[in-house]
């Protein structure tokens, strides 16, 4: 009797392969699927950058145009999940479960076959002895007494339950036929995607793929520094937290550093939450707690290479807080600044020093009693915490909802309410002002932290309870180096 194991084997194993080639193959498909390279445009120079949340299609890293309209570099792709609306996707997704349903079938059938090999070898001794007998009777049919007979039946009795284990064989050997052509099926169908998805190494082309993002990344942190034109629709990324908070993540350019923190209120506060990635905040996991030594006041902190800026609590004293070592490594007071809600921003909330990052450095925002409440702006120095230079916009603050810098520019929006538009620019580059009429969606009505982060170019809020981003658009002249 020939027992077809050697074939199960062979089947189970070329099963094994293309489910290994398919768990290989499919994540490089959907990492590829979708990106884009183009050119062309507008006249306007353009800088953007975009987390999207679970439910947008596609990220914007950066757009870019010289004075001539030669476009400079952009990349448009979507997110990693938004590949698997692909269709070939889905049938590959489709393919990988009826493999691993054959191979399921197979496994059940190889063990199946293993018991009853297992019988059949146990009963094969059983088996010669009625063979010796019967060839005995046949050559001598004399010898066959009726003792002789008998155990001759008894031994054939011991042999009926082979009969049941040979018909699941043969059922069995059918099933095992209907895989083998159910194999050959998929065979065909993956050879037909792999042919209209063209024959490439797909493991090279993503590594190809992530080289350009890396040089796209760069090219985009070499564009000039621009005046601000437009702001996008908000991305809402997360709701948690109270109506006042601030989040952030590292400001510094440049820097491979993906945390992000989050520091839920605005007066009296010590704990601030680190988040591995953008991913574990948008889903609140995955993060660490840090306990201030000193409590927060307001919502303008920042993070800047590494550590967190914040203003003391019931005091106008600036403390820089290194998360790695979790120590304080400076304490410094800004001259004349007010606080305790002495001159904050519309909202109220010890708004009083607002600290933000942009492409030139460290600031802080603020008031003094000399300057009769109006915005001041210093440039401080990250180390030391020294004010560089100091500049009065001749705006009141406590008419503004908020403000963040960009390329040395103080951008004011006129309300923290349903409404607001970005209503005044401060350059401090030429010591002057204009009036502005950006558009600005504030989507849950009440904003109580905006800033910039020049690493990934968008603007971070935190409103009513809500963390939200929005696109920036700059305009700007892109310099080269024959110029």
């Amino acid at each position: 009797m020939t027992v077809p194991l050697l074939k199960i084997g062979a089947v189970l194993s070329t099963m094994a392969m293309v489910t290994n080639w398919m768990s290989q193959t499919l994540p490089s498909l959907v990492g590829l699927n979708g990106t884009t390279l183009s050119s062309g445009g507008t006249s306007e120079k353009i800088v953007s950058a975009l987390y999207p949340s679970s439910e947008e299609g596609w990220q914007i890293y950066s757009s870019a145009q010289d004075v001539d309209g030669k476009c400079v570099c952009t990349v448009v792709a979507p997110a990693q999940n938004m590949c698997n609306r692909d269709a070939r996707s889905k049938q590959l997704r489709l393919l990988m479960e009826k493999v691993q349903n054959i191979t399921q079938s197979m496994e059940v059938l190889d063990l199946r076959t293993y018991r009853d090999l297992q019988y059949v070898r146990n009963t094969e001794s059983l088996m010669k002895t009625v063979d010796s007998r019967l060839k005995m009777a046949s050559d001598n049919p004399r010898s066959l007494n009726p003792k002789s007979f008998q155990e001759l039946k008894d031994k054939v009795t011991q042999l009926l339950p082979l009969l049941p284990v040979l018909e699941q064989y043969k059922s069995d050997a059918r099933m095992l036929g209907r895989l083998k052509e159910e194999v050959r099926n998929l065979s065909l169908v993956l050879m037909a995607i792999q042919e209209e998805m063209g024959a490439y190494d797909y493991e090279e082309l993503r590594q190809r793929v992530l080289l350009l993002e890396t040089r796209l990344h760069s090219c985009m942190q070499k564009l000039g520094c621009g005046k601000l034109t437009g702001v996008s629709n908000p991305i809402t990324i997360r709701a948690s937290g109270s109506r006042f908070g601030s989040w952030m993540t590292d400001t510094m350019i440049p820097s491979s550093d993906n945390r992000v923190w989050s520091m839920d209120g605005y007066l009296k506060g010590r704990r601030v939450l680190e988040y591995r990635t953008m991913g574990d905040f948008t889903k609140g996991q995955n993060f660490v707690q840090h306990l201030l030594p000193h409590p927060w006041a307001g919502t303008g902190h920042v993070v800047y290479n590494g550590s967190l800026y914040y203003n003391k609590y019931q005091s106008n004293v600036v403390v820089k807080y290194h998360f790695r070592s979790r120590s304080v490594l400076l304490q410094r007071s800004l001259p004349s600044a007010g606080y305790n809600n002495t001159f904050p921003y519309s909202w109220g909330g010890s708004s009083d020093i607002d600290l933000m990052a942009d492409e030139n450095g460290l600031w802080a925002v603020y008031t003094t009693i000399p300057n009769a409440g109006n915005i001041v702006i210093s440039r401080l120095e990250p180390q030391s915490l020294e004010v560089l230079q100091t500049w009065d916009t001749g705006f009141p603050k406590r008419s503004a909802g908020e403000a963040f810098m960009i390329c040395g520019t103080l951008y004011v929006t006129n309300s923290h309410l349903a409404g607001a538009k970005i209503y005044f620019a401060y350059y401090t580059n030429s010591s002057s002002y204009e009036y502005t009429d950006i558009p600005f969606h504030n989507q849950y009505s009440h904003i109580s932290m905006l800033d910039y982060n020049p690493r990934e170019r968008v603007l971070y809020t935190w409103n009513n309870g809500h963390q939200v981003l929005y696109n920036v658009t700059l305009f700007h002249v892109i310099k080269t180096s024959g110029d």
